[in-house]
């Protein structure tokens, strides 16, 4: 079988050294050559074409921003993120570039001491990576054709539910940011339904992505916070945080600490299950990309009680493993392509895309 061929892109001689020799040390995995900034990354991708890159993002020259845009406008390659930044402005630019294509993100070793567990996950996400079927996704072209279908859905012909929903509930995993991002963009103002997210992340760095997506989109977005009201959270976005069970109980947000359902906590089963328990047929779910099959079982039981439920289709999915168990299961009211998830949810609330 063919060996992994990686990329590594990292501006520390220190940290260079220590992905190098983790993946030396893996028969599966061949070290095609470096990268010390974005732009000698730009130009290495294009020479030898590796399986996978890893990314660091701040580097000089050339940002692991600028250098993920780039290559995957023109020499799409699954990218993971490898970074120390854990502060906002640079969470954002980790944000930035999973939105505009990269995979995964892992966070750098500290300090010099061997870390077996560390290079364990290393190896795992690259080998994880590398199996991931990466599209071109240049960022100006996107916005294009964003704006184009919100013109587009104009002349779309919807079906109105019978109800509108009380509730819209939204979960991911990898390739969650940009899925996320895209969905809550194509929402007009005007629907304010609440909206609940859980997004599966590494601890280190979903701390920043509530105000992330705050920046991006025109709603306001907030961490969930227990005791709140759903009925509160009009024109809100309302995102799960790390380490506990988001759900809803007698109408209000509440937390557990129960133990993880598909090795994630929070899990999008959990939040699912109980808003098909509190809302029934006024709740609407979407299962965007991801693997595993956590939210499958979760967005079953929202159909069966009568809720509307959409599931991302394989072709625009990062990975097809969350909306695939879905759509296996029937749990899937609407299988959608990313960009006309948020369109069927505007139709739900009996809106297109004009203005007011």
């Amino acid at each position: 079988m063919a060996r992994t061929r990686v990329l590594v892109v990292e501006d520390s001689a220190t940290v260079r050294e220590r992905l190098i020799e983790a993946l030396a040390a893996d028969p599966d995995i061949e070290l095609v050559c470096t990268a010390q900034d974005g732009r000698e990354a730009v130009e290495l991708c294009r020479a030898h074409r590796p399986d996978v890159i890893t990314m660091d993002m701040m580097m000089p020259i050339m940002s692991g921003l600028a250098a993920t845009e780039y290559i995957m406008a023109h020499q799409p390659t699954p990218i993971l993120i490898v970074s120390a930044s854990l502060n906002r402005g640079e969470l954002f630019k980790i944000y930035d570039a999973l939105a505009a294509g990269a995979v995964d993100v892992l966070e750098k070793p500290i300090g010099d001491e061997f870390d077996s567990d560390w290079e364990r996950r290393l190896l795992s996400a690259v080998k994880l990576v590398a199996r991931i079927k990466v599209i071109t996704h240049p960022r100006a072209r996107l916005e294009a054709k964003r704006c184009a279908s919100e013109v587009s859905v104009h002349s779309l012909q919807l079906p109105r539910p019978a109800r509108s929903p009380e509730v819209i509930a939204i979960g991911a995993s990898t390739g969650g940011p940009g899925a996320v991002l895209e969905v809550l963009r194509k929402l007009p103002p005007r629907v304010d339904t609440p909206i609940l997210v859980v997004l599966h992340m590494n601890p280190p760095f979903e701390s920043a992505f509530t105000d992330w997506l705050d920046a991006q989109i025109e709603r306001r977005v907030i961490r969930a916070e227990t005791g709140v009201a759903v009925s509160e959270l009009r024109g809100c976005v309302a995102v799960a945080p790390a380490g506990r069970h988001l759900l809803v109980r007698q109408g209000r947000l509440a937390f557990t600490l129960d133990k993880e359902r598909h090795s994630c906590r929070p899990s999008i089963d959990v939040l699912f299950e109980s808003i098909a328990a509190e809302f029934g047929a006024s709740a609407s779910a979407c299962l965007l990309t991801g693997m595993g099959r956590d939210g499958a079982a979760g967005l079953l039981k929202i159909r069966q009680a009568g809720g509307v439920t959409i599931a991302q289709d394989e072709a625009s999915s990062v990975v097809y493993g969350m909306p695939r168990e879905a759509a296996a299961l029937g749990a899937a009211t609407y299988v959608l392509p990313l960009d006309e998830i948020g369109i069927r949810l505007a139709a739900l609330e009996g809106l297109t895309m004009e203005a007011p």
